[in-house]
């Protein structure tokens, strides 16, 4: 038999390659340049594809090779420090499912949702270079980074590694962003549950499930991942099936149909139970099995896609780039960049990568798939996003997303405010749209989250079903909040991490994680503070979201500029100065988007953008008696809202500049032969044998 000839293959490789690179150009440079004629949705998954193939394939394995010099042989604080409840080697496969379930909360889903208010050609983009250059970089990093220093999390990493200043700003300021991240997923999962049996009760399913995964994984018959998958997928599937039948028994949809308080102070009793528990018992098997709904779900998205191939209806560029959008108040730059987080960079990501991933890690070279990958594959959920919103009719979109104080509050006025800025829309169109999903109205349901349900349901019931648009539709719903309730549970773990560290530096007993009342005590003032905002948030007039949602993505994306600072300053350290630019290019641009949206949210005269023009109108309005009597009582709590945003906005923009000017500080003094604290790097251990079906 004849040998296979190396040259030939690596010629094949090589053309296959830069065929992959002239398809992504070209369907790059279309959705860049397209103008007029409705585009194909086909160009997005086309161009995301070729893209994501080359970043992993040539930039994440450079990375790996060159930058970070991944050791398949070091032992892991999973393997070192295994105490069977926080460091556990486990498959990489499971951890993947933990990363990605935790990672992808609400931000792949619903910022490019909401960004389509300026067109398609932005937001998308965005997508795709900010993660291939910067959100994969990053979780990379500090997944790595932290794997190297037993676990440490990304304030502990700071703190190590910049000194006193930058790492107590770090500390300081990742736990009061953290706390603010998780009580907006909560409003946003709360949002999309209350008063909808089928998805609480389906939602509520997952955790016995997970449960039950657990325990056969690890005491009925441990090792066995494929048994345990296929029975709680079989599960899942059979929760979602059983909770539209429930939600069609009077009798019993009552049992689970709750207020948005109610659901509250129940996600506050889960996020304190999934911060104590072992992480093998709920937490992994949970996020390893809403991993197959959510990549189940987006790929059947994609495979719908490539079916129907269905056109692109919004504009590449609306009038609104200008900041006149009746979605959010700003302009096109900077608010495309904090209003799209999760799809392309992440700070919360950054929690999750030197939080529980780290301490689950059997083998140090499975960083790169789980870390680059796993974000590769939360970019491509937030272009399934953006064109499950764009496929829809601009007047639909807009009709569902504009608030009533927007474009009023009775449907007539409504579809004429729409119509007139040239995206026509009847009041007939939107009832009979209603009545498909199931839903009574679709006039002002904001958030994003019901737009994309009814994209996706479109869609769906176009490619497998056209009677099934119910259906569809409200198990994209429950899909949704699905997606966001994994990243709150695992956020949750990770702050009590983050607390473990800070307190311990006072108590040591309280910063060991295998000290049960320290656990304790740090989950509960966790959960605590990022219940008291969402809970206020559930009772707020407005619903919540308007106070908080404005500081989520700023402060996301802050606390992203605060996990590259750390990486870049460990690369300089660490002697590797000339592959700074890897971390140091996405961080120069974080800042400058950070800093410039912070600015304007705290000084804009802009009713709709100012944090603090918007309380001082409220108040010379409420002093002068010229507010509806509606508002009266609403009036102070608004004004208290706005003046905490802005308190806490310009917290985040004081901390964020303190990391990069201590970060350039260290640097200085790395690159100038002067004193600096000495890297934290645990020393090097050879790992031991560990079981087939971790390493597999």
């Amino acid at each position: 038999m004849q040998a296979e000839n190396p040259d030939k293959n690596k010629w094949l490789a090589a053309i296959i390659w830069i065929l992959v690179a002239i398809t992504g150009a070209g369907a790059v440079g279309g959705i860049a340049l397209n103008r007029g004629e409705n585009i194909n949705s086909l160009w997005l998954i086309v161009a995301a594809v070729c893209v994501y193939a080359l970043g992993y394939r040539f930039y994440s394995a450079f990375i790996a090779a060159k930058v970070l010099a991944l050791d398949a042989t070091r032992a892991t604080p999973a393997e070192r420090f295994n105490n069977g409840r926080d460091f556990i080697p486990t498959n990489k496969w499971v951890v993947f499912g933990h990363h990605f379930a935790a990672i992808a909360g609400p931000g792949p889903l619903i910022g490019p949702t909401l960004a389509a208010q300026f067109g398609y050609m932005p937001g998308t983009l965005w997508i795709l270079i900010g993660a291939v250059l910067g959100g994969c970089v990053q979780d990379f990093v500090t997944l790595f980074f932290s794997t190297r220093r037993d676990g440490r999390s990304l304030g502990q990493m700071a703190r190590d590694e910049l000194g006193p200043i930058g790492g107590i700003a770090a500390l300081i300021g990742v736990m009061m962003i953290m706390i603010i991240l998780i009580a907006v997923l909560g409003l946003v999962v709360v949002n999309a549950m209350k008063h909808s049996p089928w998805a609480t009760s389906t939602v509520a399913a997952t955790i016995p499930i997970a449960i039950l995964v657990g325990l056969y994984m690890r005491n009925i018959r441990p090792g066995r991942v494929l048994e345990a998958t296929l029975l709680g997928v079989a599960l899942l599937i059979l929760a979602v099936v059983g909770g539209g039948w429930l939600d069609h028994q009077p009798a019993l949809r009552g049992w689970f149909d709750y207020d948005a308080p109610s659901l509250a102070l129940m996600i506050i009793a889960y996020g304190f139970a999934a911060a104590v528990v072992p992480v093998w018992l709920l937490l992994a098997p949970r996020d390893y099995l809403s991993t197959f709904v959510k990549i189940g779900t987006i790929l059947l998205l994609a495979i719908a896609i490539v079916i129907l191939r269905p056109d692109l209806k919004m504009p590449a560029l609306t009038q609104f780039i200008d900041g006149t959008g009746p979605i959010f108040g700003g302009t096109l730059f900077p608010f495309v960049f904090i209003t799209i987080a999760c799809g392309a960079i992440s700070g919360f990501h950054s929690l999750i990568a030197s939080g529980t991933t780290p301490k689950l890690l059997a083998n140090e070279q499975d960083a790169r798939f789980i870390g680059y990958g796993a974000m590769m594959m939360e970019s491509f959920v937030a272009i399934m996003a953006m064109i499950a919103a764009t496929v829809l009719d601009p007047g639909v979109f807009f009709a569902i997303n504009s608030p009533a104080g927007v474009v009023g509050k009775e449907a007539a006025d409504a579809v004429a405010k729409i119509s007139g800025w040239g995206f026509p829309v009847t009041v007939e169109q939107m009832q009979a749209l209603a009545a498909q999903m199931g839903e009574t109205t679709l006039f002002a349901r904001t958030g994003g989250a019901p737009s994309l349900a009814v994209g996706m349901a479109s869609i769906f019931s176009s490619a497998f079903g056209a009677g099934l648009l119910s259906m569809w539709y409200h198990f994209a719903i429950m899909f949704e909040a699905l997606f966001i309730l994994t990243t709150l549970d695992a956020g949750t773990r990770v702050g009590r991490f983050m607390l473990q560290d800070l307190l311990g530096n006072l108590v040591p007993a309280l910063g060991r994680t295998s000290w049960y009342p320290g656990v304790i005590l740090t989950s509960a003032l966790v959960v605590g503070g990022w219940g008291y905002f969402l809970y206020m948030g559930t009772i707020d007039p407005l619903g919540g979201i308007n106070s908080l949602w404005p500081l989520f993505g700023i402060s996301n994306q802050m606390l992203a500029a605060i996990a590259l600072c750390v990486g870049t300053t460990i690369l300089v350290k660490s002697g590797k100065l000339r592959y700074a630019w890897i971390t140091a290019l996405p961080l120069t641009w974080l800042v400058i988007i950070t800093s410039s949206a912070a600015w304007e949210k705290l000084f804009s005269p802009d009713l709709r953008v100012g944090f603090l023009s918007h309380a001082g109108d409220l108040a010379a309005k409420l002093a002068a008696g010229t507010l509806p009597p509606d508002m009266i009582a609403k009036a102070p709590r608004l004004i208290f809202n706005d003046r905490l945003d802005a308190v806490l906005t310009a917290f985040f923009l004081v901390t964020t500049w303190i990391m990069v000017l201590d970060t350039l500080r260290v640097c200085y003094n790395v690159t100038s032969g002067r004193r600096y604290k000495p890297l934290a790097e645990a020393p090097r251990i050879p790992s031991r044998q560990v079981e087939d079906w971790v390493r597999d």
